[in-house]
């Protein structure tokens, strides 16, 4: 069944690089990005290993942990670690799940018959504090991912939660934000202060700091 966003993201337990986790107790009441590969020693996987590490100080500022899903074992894991330093310049620095018989791709539905019939695809699932998935994202199994873009979307996903807020298109943090339709002027005015109104339904408002 499909992960959809809102739903609860399904627990787990499993071997990882860094001993076993429970995945509920490990992200505790931290944000968390699991991302899934295809396999181990494949040449994309290694560049996206890769770059979450060169990143995580930034996912770390955000309260946010990740990590990843491959099916191959831990041994094969430990084995393609040191091709990952020695390639991309820096040590897997999060954990790396060996999802061998596949039950948590299952469960998250990472693998399409139609683009392979036993492979992960690239799939990605941010989980809020709330453990509610926030964030799903499907690449092929060819096309790298783009970390720096999924850190923008959380940046969004932390600034919007339940504050009556969106982000518009090409959003970077600093830009404004979108008051939600569904908050009167009356409201928007006493919870942002004064807005620029394009039309009734596109009212524009500095970002909260904060």
């Amino acid at each position: 069944m499909a992960i959809r966003l809102g739903d609860e993201a399904p627990d787990f337990t499993a071997a990882t690089t860094e001993g076993e986790l429970n995945f509920r107790d490990w992200k505790g009441d931290s944000w968390a990005v699991l991302f899934s590969h295809p396999a181990d020693f494949t040449p994309v996987c290694t560049t996206e290993l890769g770059a979450v590490a060169r990143l995580k100080p930034e996912f770390d500022k955000r309260n946010v942990k990740p990590i990843g899903l491959s099916v191959d074992s831990v041994q094969d894991h430990e084995a393609w670690r040191s091709d990952i330093e020695e390639t991309q310049g820096t040590a897997l620095n999060y954990p790396l799940i060996a999802d061998e018989g596949g039950k948590i791709a299952e469960q998250y539905d990472m693998i399409h018959p139609n683009s392979d019939a036993k492979l992960t695809v690239r799939s990605v699932f941010v989980i809020g504090p709330d453990d509610k998935v926030k964030l799903t994202l499907t690449y092929p199994p060819s096309t790298g991912r783009n970390f720096e873009e999924l850190l923008r979307v959380i940046d969004s996903l932390q600034l919007t939660a339940n504050q009556g807020l969106a982000t518009p298109a090409d959003w970077t943090p600093g830009d404004r934000v979108i008051i939600s339709p569904s908050i009167d002027d009356e409201t928007a005015r006493e919870r942002f202060g004064e807005f620029d109104a394009e039309k009734p339904y596109l009212r524009y408002v500095d970002a909260p700091t904060g």
